[in-house]
């Protein structure tokens, strides 16, 4: 039997375990590095034990370091969650030879999927459908567009799709270096890209007593970065194509057999419009979007896991599906500026209870460039489709989500358009739907721009007569007896004038509103006859507004701005702290515009910083390949000719 579980991971993912092991009335052990030390995974544990350091490899990437640390909590079992260890066969072994229990398949399992090329022959001998591999030096016009792919990838790293055959040397070396700086494998190779491919994945449970149950399907299309942002079950190209269930099933269930697998695995497929699919991989654990599959079966697959490596059986009669379930991936990144991570702390994070929310963060938790940059995964479950994303977005929508910027926007957007209504979702839709604009329009980001300016005022009048202020303390700020100026508030942006005319709002250039009520956290207004509430909460500096509007964040400005806070003209700065890793080009150079200069690496993600529009020279260049640098750092200057002029930062 199984007594405690120590989970190899870290935030949502040990979160997860934990929740299950409770249920089971087992122990559970946390890990964690340094800046987790305060994380939510580690209070919720039974106990904790501490892997000195930041980076991942030296901390949940060792395996001594784990071994001992079960050891030296009393845990009997390992959980390796998803991600990090979670498909090292190394790792399993280790487990194993130490005398404790693995929540997981067969490490020759996870060894026989572990290469993308060694599994797609080993399927294609199977019966499996698998797309032909084309070999990295002989791309022709004929095979375009291709996916180059790293042998040893996961997770999106190391792919890039070449439309044109002189591009393809250049997308190899890149994916190459990516890979071999993330698994430790340069092996890159080609195979044809699906145009308006669906990305489909089949759920598996198998247990030692011979019963393997293939328990539905997913639809993982929306991506982005090849990286899955919304989920759901069941499929909706599957479920308006005839036999595709069955035939789906049917080749999942094949590999399966063909590797021998045991507990909870994936079996992933790339799907066309007309029905076809190809075996793309088979993860050997866990997958994120676990629960849209939980929420339409009423299985706890965790627990499952668990069951399964401590010898139960699986009963003969799998659970049939049941309605429709969404889960969106809340991400730390702006998706309008490339999906760049962001890091910094989470103030709030409150989203409706009516909908599942697995999050790895709470108020007061940071988001660091160490490590991926989800927040939560959000769940709908519904009797159908269109209300399980009403829900979702909803939910979303309405959340107070306080910390750096989010993907929450564009979640919504997706959620609510038309044509992810009707499911029509491709691994391309970014690439033809334009969702970056936030739902607060420019009108709502001012009214929240004036409620923010209120509410502020309000914080004043209140201090003040906490204060034990002047006689008149108790007069909005910028009261005269008389008209007067304005009062001029700035935020990035926006700016606001307005004045409190004997109790009744007086905006000047903006839109008309009338005052309601005003409190430091609170501002009603009525605009055109219609009643709207906005919640003000103010954070260092930040400040972020509530509304049925939209929810909008503002940065609030100096009237009068240093005039010392400048920089050089042509100057990129970092925009997140990371590691430099790989520098393309040397100070003198002459670059174009759109040239990459140098990655920088932050949240599992490489970025490329590329030369600005016109070019020009390079004429400094002050990092290094493997560098850290922060947030602002200056990476590079670029002087086109005649530029030598000063901007504000």
């Amino acid at each position: 039997m199984i007594k405690t579980v120590l989970v190899a991971n870290r935030g949502e993912i040990a979160r997860r375990v934990f929740r299950s092991c409770r249920a089971l009335g087992l122990g559970t052990v946390a890990v964690y590095s340094d800046p987790d030390a305060a994380e939510p995974h580690v209070a919720e544990a039974d106990a904790a034990v501490r892997l000195p350091g930041s980076a991942a490899k030296d901390t949940y990437l060792r395996i001594d370091l784990l071994i001992d640390a079960a050891r030296r909590s009393g845990a009997d079992a390992v959980h390796p969650g998803y991600g990090f260890l979670s498909e090292n066969a190394g790792f399993a072994r280790a487990v194993l030879a130490a005398g404790l229990i693995w929540i997981g398949p067969p490490p020759d399992a996870i060894a026989a999927m572990g290469s993308k090329t060694g599994a797609k022959k080993l399927m294609a001998a199977a019966g499996v459908p698998v797309l032909p591999e084309l070999a990295a030096g002989r791309v022709t016009d004929e095979d375009l567009p291709v996916l180059v792919k790293a042998a040893g990838g996961g997770g999106g790293r190391g792919m890039r799709i070449v439309r044109s055959r002189e591009d393809t040397p250049a997308a190899i070396e890149s994916a190459a270096a990516e890979a071999k700086a993330a698994f430790g494998d340069e092996t890159a190779f080609c195979e044809p890209y699906i145009q308006g491919g669906h990305h489909i994945e089949v759920q598996i449970l198998a247990d030692d007593h011979g019963t393997a149950w293939m328990v539905g399907e997913r639809e993982c299309s929306i991506q982005r970065r090849h990286q899955k942002v919304i989920e759901e079950a069941p499929s909706p190209l599957v479920q308006r194509m005839p036999g595709m269930r069955a035939r789906i099933e049917q080749a999942a269930a094949a590999a399966t057999e063909a590797v021998g697998y045991r507990n909870a695995g994936t079996v992933e497929f790339l799907a066309d419009e007309s029905g076809r699919f190809w075996f793309l991989e088979m993860n050997t654990r866990l997958q994120v979007e676990h629960p849209v599959t939980e929420a339409v079966t009423g299985l706890d697959l965790v627990a499952w896991q668990l069951k399964i490596a401590a010898g139960q059986p699986l009963p003969d009669a799998r659970p049939q599906a049941k309605g429709h379930a969404i889960e969106a991936r809340l991400y730390a990144e702006d998706p309008a500026a490339g999906w760049q991570p962001q890091a910094g702390r989470v103030h709030e994070l409150a989203i409706d209870p009516a909908v599942r929310v697995d999050a790895g963060v709470a108020a007061g938790s940071v988001v660091t460039t160490h490590y991926d940059p989800m927040l939560a995964k959000v769940i709908a479950w519904a009797d159908d489709r269109q209300q399980a994303a009403a829900m979702l977005a909803r939910a979303l929508a309405t959340a107070r989500i306080h910390c750096p910027a989010t993907n929450r926007d564009l979640l919504v957007r997706v959620l609510r358009h038309p044509d992810f209504l009707v499911g029509q979702t491709d691994t391309g839709f970014f690439e033809t739907h334009a969702l970056t604009a936030p739902l607060a329009d420019d009108s709502a980001r001012y009214l929240s721009a004036l409620a923010a300016a209120l509410a502020d005022a309000a914080g004043r009048r209140r201090q003040s007569r906490q204060q034990g202020g002047p006689v008149l303390a108790g007069l909005p700020s910028g009261w005269r007896n008389v008209p007067s100026q304005p009062q001029v508030v700035l935020y990035d942006g926006i700016e606001v004038r307005y004045r409190l005319d004997r109790g009744a709002l007086v905006t000047d250039g903006g839109q008309p509103a009338e005052l309601v009520s005003m409190r430091p956290d609170r501002v009603e207004l009525e605009i055109a006859g219609v009643w709207r509430a906005f919640e003000v909460a103010r954070y260092e500096e930040r400040v972020y507004v509530d509304s049925a509007l939209g929810p909008v964040t503002l940065v609030p400005l100096p009237r009068f701005p240093d005039p010392a806070v400048r920089v050089a003209a042509g100057s990129l700065l970092a925009p997140m702290p990371g590691t430099v890793v790989r520098v393309a080009v040397s100070a003198g150079d002459q670059v174009e515009a759109g040239q990459p200069l140098l990655w920088l690496e932050a949240m599992k993600m490489e970025h490329c910083i590329c030369a600005p529009p016109g070019g020009g020279v390079l004429t400094e260049l002050p990092v290094q390949a493997g560098e850290q640098v922060a947030a602002g750092q200056l990476l590079a200057v670029i002087r086109a000719e005649g530029d030598g002029l000063h901007r504000d930062r």
